[in-house]
């Protein structure tokens, strides 16, 4: 077992010890969640958590709240902003949280790094502890900065979801020797809170394998993507409570086009029960995501622990 399998094993502990956060508090109209590659990925999935929970969010990258706020929200000075970051020191999330503040917005840091620059520039902390011999590739932080914003929204998660995600993840691995071989193209589909899940699915996989990944919601794949769909597909499909019977007609087109499918909650050539609560889906198929990427990259030869290209913590000059 290398270390970022062990890392994805490892995590669950980590979860049961960040259980139980107070909610942040802001009587701001909008939420504004803010972060940066894996960091977006959760915004996007912890603004709908946010919606659905009838607390007015929107997701917006980094650099994106940096150099333009107001066309992603014209009264950006009025927001609360929840700015992600494992490291606490990425570039333009810091410089983010540091120009809404001086705006006057309340900024919230959900971090991992209690001291960092992050941290240091916010007006409330939520933090958590990591695993310390996790890598460049974001896992277990990943994981504990969405469940610490979905506790922020409101949430109560149930100590029931560590069972759930261990066992789905051990569920995907225990299947994954048949579906790796011969593939090279990799689509996630996710809906709602599951789009960003889906996103985050295919950027591990993209970043620790090398190999070609596109996340998508499900409907839109009929309009252009599906072109690509061959026998060396496999799509990833996040089945969402609410539209199970539109998605599995989706599955069977793509299947029929030649598609290997992984299904979460719902048909495919490898079928995995989400043994949870649909509104908490996201976070129990986290750790699985992560080590269908990490079982990517060891059927390539690929160490994770040094990916090409990659740096723990992207800090511009």
């Amino acid at each position: 077992m290398n270390t970022t399998e062990k890392v994805i094993f490892e995590q669950f502990p980590f979860w049961e010890k960040a259980m139980g956060r107070i909610p942040a508090a802001s009587d701001s109209k909008l939420k504004v969640f803010v972060g940066c590659g894996t960091s977006y990925n959760l915004a996007l999935s912890l603004a709908t958590y946010s919606n659905s929970a009838g607390q007015p969010a929107i997701a917006v990258p980094g650099g994106e709240w940096l150099n333009h706020p107001k066309l992603s929200w014209p009264d950006w000075k009025s927001t609360h902003v929840v700015a992600l970051s494992r490291s606490g020191e990425t570039t333009e999330t810091v410089a983010a949280a540091k120009a809404s503040r001086i705006a006057g917005a309340h900024v919230s840091a959900i971090t991992v790094e209690a001291t960092s620059s992050l941290a240091k520039n916010c007006d409330t902390l939520i933090e958590a502890e990591t695993h310390d011999e996790e890598g460049i590739v974001m896992t277990v932080s990943a994981s504990l900065m969405l469940l610490l914003g979905m506790q922020m929204i409101g949430a109560q998660i149930p100590p029931s979801i560590v069972s759930s995600a261990r066992r789905l993840a051990d569920q995907l691995d225990a299947g994954l020797p048949g579906i790796l071989a011969g593939h090279s193209h990799f689509v996630f589909l996710g809906s709602g809170s599951l789009y960003g899940i889906a996103l985050e699915g295919a950027l591990k996989l993209m970043e620790m394998s090398q190999i070609v990944t596109q996340g998508f919601h499900p409907l839109e794949y009929r309009h252009g993507p599906i072109s690509l769909v061959d026998e060396k597909t496999v799509v990833v499909m996040l089945y969402g409570a609410d539209q199970k019977a539109a998605q599995a007609l989706l599955v069977d087109e793509v299947r029929e086009k030649g598609a290997t499918v992984i299904g979460f909650g719902g048909p495919g050539d490898l079928e995995l029960n989400v043994g949870c609560d649909p509104a908490f889906a996201g976070l129990c198929a986290l750790p699985a995501l992560q080590i269908l990427g990490e079982r990517a990259a060891q059927s390539k030869g690929v160490d994770t622990m040094a990916p090409r290209h990659l740096t723990k913590v992207v800090m511009l000059g």
